[in-house]
């Protein structure tokens, strides 16, 4: 295909299909309610932990200014891609513009990498906290939390956009159905006119290189945390101190588990439908147990949900 070709078929692009699951009418309203359920429960579990963490001046530390600011990503997160879902289910055109497909697809990833950020940064925080408690308030200060929060938005949000950004100027031929739940670069670098290997790599690189980075920063203080640990000499002390990073080490281990599959292992060749499949759990499955796993294991989160419920039943 010669290159006037490929700008001409570029030039038509106003819409995608984003397939999303194809099964029977009533299966597909079945997961459309199923899904529904899920990402109502999602928003209002974070929501709450968000509210009890504002509202509790006791949990203004920075481990729960951390767990807060997780909580409101996961908000985001989930919302960057579900609603579309919801009502592709629904559609029997199943289409996304071009610039809602890019959008999705920059807000998504972004999101995705801001919490991949953030989690390094409550690891971190972990490590200081339990392996120099001494010079831990020195060190983890108000102050220092803004700033590592801000930098985890900000760098989440500037990762992917220059790799995105080249995406959607290239030639897209047609038909132009992306066999996905969500505006993905596997299923959009297979639509283009021609093969585009810098890009792709690029793509690659930076999700191994923000995946497994922060993923060994997370292990490198988590070991050095279980040593710690292990040399306490009170049972006590032992216990409370797994207990506060046993929720974070579960949300880390169902997020990082399904995008090392899913983005550092291309040549792997997953099938369409564990593609899907992997996509909603760390797109939706997570989120939705985050809540869950931090306030079960955690009795101040406990207490200070009590309280805001308590405060809702009076008011």
């Amino acid at each position: 295909m010669n290159v006037s070709e490929s700008e001409s078929s570029f030039a038509f692009v106003r819409e995608f299909t984003l397939l999303g699951f194809t099964c029977e009418w009533k299966i597909q309203t079945l997961l459309f309610s199923l899904f529904t359920t899920i990402y109502v429960l999602t928003v209002t579990g974070n929501g709450v932990i968000v509210c009890a963490l504002w509202c509790d001046h006791r949990l203004h530390t920075p481990m729960y200014m951390f767990l807060g600011n997780f909580s409101f990503l996961e908000i985001w997160y989930v919302s960057s891609t579900v609603p579309k879902m919801l009502i592709n289910f629904l559609s029997e055109t199943k289409t996304i513009s071009f610039v809602g497909c890019f959008l999705q697809f920059y807000f998504f990833f972004s999101l995705g990498t801001s919490e991949c950020f953030l989690l390094t940064i409550m690891a971190f925080d972990r490590y200081l906290a339990i392996c120099c408690p001494l010079h831990y308030p020195n060190v983890m200060t108000g102050h220092l939390c803004i700033k590592l929060v801000i930098i985890c938005w900000v760098c989440g949000f500037l990762w992917f956009l220059i790799p995105i950004v080249l995406i959607s100027q290239m030639p897209f031929c047609g038909p132009y159905i992306i066999d996905h739940v969500v505006c993905d670069p596997g299923p959009l670098f297979a639509l283009l006119c021609a093969s585009a290997p810098t890009v792709q790599q690029l793509c690659y690189t930076l999700s191994s290189l923000v995946i497994f980075g922060n993923f060994l920063f997370i292990l490198g203080s988590y070991t050095l945390v279980l040593l710690a640990v292990l040399r306490m000499p009170s049972a006590t002390g032992r216990h409370k101190a797994f207990s506060t990073c046993g929720s974070h080490l579960t949300v880390v281990s169902l997020f990082y588990g399904s995008l090392m599959t899913m983005y550092v292992s291309p040549g792997l060749g997953h099938s369409v439908r564990m593609q899907k499949i992997a996509t909603l759990f760390y797109a939706m499955v997570t989120p939705f147990f985050n809540p869950l796993i931090y306030s079960l294991r955690n009795k101040e989160i406990k207490a200070a949900l009590r309280k805001v419920l308590g405060e809702l039943q009076h008011s």
